[in-house]
């Protein structure tokens, strides 16, 4: 592990690998650990870099500096101080968000954009958002995180054959501290492009399982709207499609960057 200062706080992270960068944004309550399995695959013919974001694993946890557009800025000075002028930026879930936030205030920076179990509105998903950010809310508030941790794992990893995914993930997320767990959370659910999806003009790769919290009709909406996107469907799977399939999306976006 590697820590560099940038805006205030210092991030960990590990690099891997020689190449063109892929840059590898983790989930809400998670680490760089999310990507255990796509380190190896690809580092051997990229530069593979994998960060905890603020709030995160081995990262600063601030008190109250959160949100989607600090960690952007957050990302953009890590590349600065690692003299990294293009990646590939591949986001799952909340990495999804920074992804996406990249590719529209720093499109300079972003040769390629994965979109993983993500979406460019967290502020405007209608009832699902709202029903997510009142129940989240509300269960950290009276039954806490190590609770909520065991909630979570059990619904992205219910087969009996993924025990050992599940407890892996669980003992990942009980161990966030609950303020930073929750400042990043109900700033996740107040962020949105808006019509700046309509300008991101990267060559762009939404992967989708088909278990996910969003439909593919959510995801299939997106990308219609986008210039340069299109879907991959992972069947079988749930949110943590990197983790549970991990197999089948290292094919998907290894497709993806041959294509180029």
């Amino acid at each position: 592990m590697s820590k560099i200062q940038v805006n205030t706080i210092e991030l960990d992270y590990e690099d891997y690998g020689k190449g063109n960068v892929l840059l590898l944004l983790h989930g809400l309550g998670s680490s760089k650990k999310d990507w255990d399995s796509q380190v190896p695959f690809f580092s051997k013919t990229h530069r593979v870099i994998t960060l905890d974001l603020r709030g995160h694993g081995a990262s600063t946890k601030p008190t109250d500096a959160y949100g989607v557009g600090l960690m952007t800025e957050d990302v953009k000075a890590f590349l600065d101080q690692l003299h990294i002028k293009k990646a590939t930026f591949v986001g799952f879930s909340m990495g999804g968000a920074v992804a996406f936030q990249m590719a529209a205030s720093y499109p300079e920076y972003v040769e390629n954009l994965v979109i993983v179990n993500s979406g460019p509105d967290f502020n405007d998903m209608g009832s699902i958002g709202e029903d997510l950010l009142n129940s989240r809310t509300h269960f950290l508030e009276t039954k806490g995180l190590t609770l909520l941790a065991k909630e979570i794992s059990f619904n992205m990893f219910p087969e009996d054959h993924q025990v050992d995914l599940r407890n892996a993930f669980e003992t990942r997320c009980k161990n966030n501290d609950y303020n930073a767990y929750y400042q990043s959370f109900v700033t996740l659910m107040d962020w949105g492009l808006g019509n700046q999806l309509e300008h991101i003009k990267a060559r762009t790769l939404v992967v989708a399982s088909d278990m996910d919290y969003t439909p593919i009709a959510f995801k299939e909406a997106y990308v219609e709207r986008m210039q340069n996107a299109r879907l991959t469907l992972i069947e079988n799977s749930r949110h943590g499609v990197v983790i549970d399939q991990p197999d089948a999306f290292n094919t998907a976006l290894e497709k993806f960057l041959k294509d180029e």
